[in-house]
C-alpha cells in the first residue's frame, strides 16, 4: 500500500466486518447488544473518514490517500483506492447517513435487529468503496454488491409488497448493469489494465466511446434515476423501512451520478458531448414533468420517492451543461439532498410508527399534538422547497446559474422547480401539519422522544450550516471539477 495509514480502507471494511460479526453472533435475545455494537461501528466507520477531510489537500485535483496493492495479479486487477475533491464528500455523507440510520431504527425494529443493522453497516461499507475504488473491476464489484443488502432490507423488513418491490429493484438495477460489466472489459482490452485512472487517457475514438457511454448511460441511468427508467424507485421507497429509504434517496441515488463523473465523461468525453442535449432534455422532464407527478400523490412517502427523482434531474442537468457553476452545483445538491430527503423519510418514519399509515389524508392537525416534530417537519419541507438559508437553496441555485450561462431558457425550465417544489411539499405539508385535528389517532399522537429528536437535529443543522456556509464543499469539488472540464473539453478522437 501507498500509504502507512489506511483511513479509506478503515471507513470501507470497519464496518463491513461489524455487520459480518453481528450476523455471526447477534440474535434477538440480546438486541441491546446487538444496537450498542451496530452504533460503535457506525461511529468508529464515521470517525475514519475524519482525517479524509482535515488532512486533504484542496488545491490538488490528484487523488488523494491512495492505497494500492495486487488483488488478480494475473489479470492486472488490483485493490486500488483514492479520493479526490469530487468523491471525499460522499465517503462522509455515507459513514454519516449511516449512524443516522442506526439511531432511526432503534426502538422501531425489534425482530431480526442483528440482521437488519447489519446490513446496514454492510451497505455502508459498499458505498464507500464504490466512492473510492479507483480498478475498474473493484469499482462493479463494489457497484453491483450494493444490490444484495438493499434487496434483503426491502424483501425482509419493507412492507405488504416487499417482495414484487425487491425483485423490481433488483432487476431494474442488475440488467441496467450488465453491459457496463462489457464496456469495462473492452476498456481492459484496450489499455492492458484495469486502472480507471487508465482509462481517463486512453485515446478513443468516436465510434468506440459512443458504444462506452450507452452502456454506462443505461446502468448510471437506472441508478440515479433518470427518466424514463425510474418505476421502480417509488416502489422501492413505498415498501422499504424507514432505514432502507433513508439510505436508498440520501446515497444510493448518488452512485449514478457519480458514475458518470468518475466514468462516463473523463473516458468518453466526445461522447458526452455529443449525447449532452438528450442529457439535458431528459433531466428537464425529471425536473418538470416527476414534479408535477409528485403533486398528485396520496402516499406521503410516494410523493417525497418522486420529488428525489425530479432533485436528481438537476443533479444531471448541472453535469451536461459542461461549466464550472453547473457542475459544482450538481454536487453540492448531491450532498444537500442527502441531508434533505434522508430527513424528510425520518419525519415520515417518525408518523408511520405511531399510526400505520403514510396516506395523507389519514392525517390533519397533528401540529396541536406534535408541535415539535411540526417545526422540524416545516423547516425540512422548505429546505425540499429551496428555501434560501437551507443547503436545498445553494444547489439549485448554482445549477440555475450555470444552466443559464448555458442557455436562458434551459435556466428558465430549470426555475420552475422552485415553483414545483414548493407546490408539492408545502401542500403535503398543509394537509397533514395544519387544520384541526382530523381523527382520534391523531389526537393521540405523542410528540417525538429525544431519539428522534436528536437525529432529527442533527440533520437540521447540517442543512442549515450547508445552507449559510457551503465553502467546505464547494472549495474541496472546485480544483477536482476544473480538472475534469479541461479533460472533458479537449477532443480524444483518433
Amino acid at each position: 500500500m501507498t500509504n502507512s495509514i489506511s483511513f479509506l480502507s478503515a471507513a470501507i471494511w470497519i464496518p463491513i466486518l461489524t455487520g459480518l460479526f453481528l450476523l455471526s453472533f447477534g440474535n434477538d435475545r440480546n438486541p441491546g447488544i446487538v444496537r450498542g455494537v451496530s452504533l460503535a461501528g457506525a461511529l468508529a466507520g464515521l470517525l475514519a473518514t475524519v482525517p479524509l477531510y482535515t488532512r486533504f489537500d484542496t488545491a490538488s485535483a490528484k487523488m488523494q490517500f491512495v492505497e494500492q496493492m495486487p488483488w488478480i495479479e494475473r489479470f492486472g486487477v488490483s485493490y486500488h483506492l483514492g479520493v479526490d475533491g469530487i468523491s471525499l464528500w460522499f465517503v462522509l455523507l455515507t459513514a454519516f447517513i449511516t449512524v443516522i440510520v442506526v439511531i432511526a431504527g432503534w426502538r422501531v425494529i425489534e425482530e431480526r435487529v442483528a440482521g437488519y443493522m447489519a446490513s446496514f453497516l454492510i451497505l455502508s461499507g459498499l458505498m464507500i468503496g464504490v466512492f473510492s475504488a479507483l480498478d475498474g473491476l473493484l469499482f462493479y464489484v463494489f457497484f453491483e454488491a450494493t444490490l444484495i443488502p438493499m434487496y434483503i432490507i426491502i424483501g425482509i423488513w419493507g412492507g405488504p409488497n416487499r417482495v414484487y418491490a425487491a425483485f423490481k429493484f433488483f432487476l431494474y438495477t442488475l440488467l441496467g448493469s450488465l453491459l457496463t460489466l462489457v464496456a469495462i472489459i473492452y476498456l481492459y482490452t484496450k489499455s492492458g489494465s484495469f486502472s480507471i485512472l487508465d482509462w481517463h487517457a486512453l485515446p478513443l475514438s468516436m465510434s468506440e466511446q459512443i458504444p462506452i457511454f450507452l452502456a454506462f448511460l443505461l446502468a448510471f441511468a437506472v441508478k440515479v434515476p433518470m427518466w424514463p427508467v425510474h418505476t421502480w424507485l417509488p416502489d422501492a421507497h413505498v415498501e422499504a423501512p424507514t432505514g432502507g429509504s433513508v439510505v436508498l434517496a440520501a446515497i444510493m441515488l448518488k452512485l449514478g451520478a457519480y458514475g458518470f463523473l468518475r466514468l462516463s465523461l473523463p473516458i468518453a468525453p466526445d461522447a458526452s458531448h455529443h449525447f449532452s442535449g438528450v442529457m439535458i432534455t431528459l433531466s428537464l422532464v425529471a425536473v418538470v414533468y416527476i414534479g408535477l407527478v409528485a403533486m398528485v400523490q396520496t402516499d406521503m412517502k410516494k410523493l417525497v420517492a418522486y420529488s428525489s427523482i425530479a432533485h436528481m434531474g438537476f443533479v444531471t442537468l448541472g453535469f451536461f451543461i459542461f461549466n464550472q457553476m453547473g457542475m459544482q452545483g450538481g454536487l453540492v445538491q448531491m450532498i444537500s439532498h442527502g441531508f434533505i430527503s434522508g430527513a424528510m423519510f425520518l419525519c415520515i418514519g417518525v408518523l408511520y410508527d405511531r399510526m400505520h399509515s403514510r396516506r395523507i389524508s389519514d392525517y390533519g392537525g397533528v401540529v396541536n399534538t406534535m408541535p415539535k416534530f411540526a417545526a422540524l417537519f416545516m423547516f425540512f419541507a422548505m429546505a425540499n422547497s429551496g428555501l434560501p438559508a437551507t443547503s436545498g437553496f445553494v444547489g439549485e441555485f448554482m445549477v440555475i446559474l450555470g444552466a443559464v450561462q448555458f442557455n436562458f431558457w434551459v435556466g428558465l425550465i430549470a426555475a420552475t422547480t422552485l415553483i414545483l417544489g414548493a407546490a408539492y411539499s408545502l401542500w403535503m405539508y398543509k394537509r397533514v401539519v395544519f387544520g384541526a385535528i382530523a381523527n382520534d389517532q391523531v389526537r393521540a399522537l405523542k410528540d417525538i422522544d429525544a431519539r428522534e429528536m436528536l437525529m432529527l437535529s442533527v440533520l437540521a443543522i447540517a442543512v442549515l450550516v450547508m445552507g449559510l456556509w457551503p465553502r467546505p464543499v464547494t472549495d474541496v469539488s472546485e480544483a477536482s471539477v476544473r480538472a475534469l472540464l479541461q479533460h472533458v473539453a479537449v477532443s480524444k478522437v483518433k
